[in-house]
C-alpha cells in the first residue's frame, strides 16, 4: 500500500527535473527512462517498462523528457537516448544505455530488460 501511494505499480511521466529529485527521494528503487518523442526506440522501452512497473511494485518506474531536462542530462552524463537511470537510495547506481546490454536488437524481450534491472539490484529478480 505504501509503495502504491508513492506512485509505484505504474509507469508514468514526470513533468520536470525538479519532480525527479522529489520522486527519487521518496522511494528506495527507481528506474527513470530519459526519452525523446522523436526516438522510435523510446517507444520500445515504454512498452517493456509498462509491463515491468505492474509486475515489480517494489520499484518506481518513471519517464522524463530529455529535451526538457538539460541540467539533469548534463549532471548524469546522459548522451544516448534511450537511457535508463537506475537509482537506489537516492543515488544513480547504474545505467542502461541504448540497447547494448539488451542484445543490441530492437526486439529484445521484456524478460531481458527485467534480467538487466535485476543485475543492477533495482528490482527483486529471481
Amino acid at each position: 500500500k505504501e509503495w502504491l501511494s508513492k506512485g509505484h505499480g505504474e509507469y508514468r511521466e514526470i513533468p520536470s527535473e525538479r519532480d525527479f529529485f522529489q520522486e527519487v527521494k521518496e522511494s528506495k528503487n527507481v528506474v527513470c527512462h530519459f526519452y525523446r518523442d522523436t526516438t522510435f526506440r523510446c517507444q520500445i522501452v515504454d512498452k517493456h517498462l509498462t509491463v515491468l512497473a505492474k509486475k515489480h511494485i517494489e520499484t518506481k518506474f518513471l519517464k522524463l523528457n530529455a529535451e526538457k531536462s538539460p541540467f539533469l542530462c548534463e549532471r548524469l552524463r546522459i548522451k544516448v537516448i534511450p537511457t535508463l537511470a537506475l537509482v537506489k537510495d537516492g543515488k544513480t547506481q547504474d545505467y542502461v544505455v541504448g540497447f547494448t546490454d539488451l542484445g543490441n536488437t530492437d526486439d529484445f524481450t521484456t524478460e531481458t530488460l527485467e534480467w538487466r534491472l535485476g543485475c543492477a539490484g533495482v528490482i527483486n529478480y529471481r
